[in-house]
């Protein structure tokens, strides 16, 4: 039910019950106007948004996912154990973004490159569209516990298309198709190629304040796995030169292929994290 009550909310809301007249108001009907600020963050939560850095401009993120709430004071709801990323993200041009990351978990790291496509228009092309992808590489696993293990089998290649939508002021939504391989499966009937429909939004509360949310269901994924599609929601906070993301999710990994397919946590079994992501520009 969830799975379809999220899917049809991109489906199904009409852009005219939004509107547009805040986003026209002033605005030369023949004129091509950019519509700007669709996202704060370069993510929404765990889901890349359409933002991409500016030219020049280098981010620095540090992201902490800690541990399940369920476990009550036995780990004081989580914040004993932690898995972190720090990330260094560089526009190239305004239309080119990369980025280089570390991750605890499996002491991943990660390259990706960010692309605009195209861009929502005032009056105009509908949508931004962005092309996202990205390289893993997990450090952690052991000959030991792979006797045949090489190189290549440490590593896991994401792609996606990201679509968003500014509706108005306050609403925008996205949907992000994603083909992911991983050279190496942890289920033996899993595909190596998989497939998954990300979609997130955010709804903008305050001045400097907004609700975020991003799911991201799995295709094709094997019947014998007990991973789950992770599902995250929380806050943005803007403060000057910083955006700080709050929010609970599902999934410890933060790289891309890691959160699309191992996510562990069952919201309904209270195995979810509270998490942030904290975002500054130079």
């Amino acid at each position: 039910m969830l799975k379809k009550f999220l899917f049809g909310i991109f489906i199904a809301i009409p852009t005219a019950f939004f509107g547009q007249d805040d986003l026209l108001n002033g605005v030369d009907a023949n004129q091509k106007v950019a519509v700007e600020s669709a996202f704060k963050s370069l993510k929404i939560v765990n889901l890349e948004s359409t933002k991409l850095a500016a030219k020049g401009d280098m981010y620095f993120v540090v992201a902490h996912r800690f541990g399940y709430l369920d476990k009550g004071l036995e780990n004081f709801f989580g914040l004993d154990n932690a898995t972190t990323q720090l990330k260094f993200v560089y526009g190239l041009t305004n239309g080119i973004t990369v980025h280089a990351s570390r991750s605890t978990y499996g002491k991943t790291f990660e390259f990706g490159v960010k692309y605009k496509l195209k861009q929502q228009l005032v009056d105009g092309f509908p949508v931004t569209i962005v092309g996202f992808n990205s390289l893993a590489i997990n450090s952690a696993m052991k000959k030991e516990n792979y006797p045949l293990l090489e190189f290549q089998h440490r590593l896991s290649y994401n792609t996606q298309l990201l679509v968003s939508r500014k509706f108005n002021d306050k609403l925008t939504l996205q949907l992000a198709p994603t083909f992911f391989y991983e050279n190496l499966v942890v289920e033996t009937t899993q595909n190596n190629a998989q497939f998954a429909l990300g979609m997130g939004g955010r709804y903008k509360l305050g001045k400097r304040f907004s609700l975020n949310m991003d799911y991201a269901p799995h295709l094709n994924r094997a019947k014998a796995s007990s991973f789950k599609n992770p599902l995250a929601v929380g806050v943005d906070l803007e403060t000057g030169g910083h955006i700080f993301q709050m929010f609970f999710t599902n999934s410890a990994a933060m790289h891309d292929t890691g959160y699309l397919g191992r996510t562990a946590g069952d919201w309904g079994k209270g195995e979810i994290s509270f998490g942030f992501n904290l975002v500054r520009v130079f």
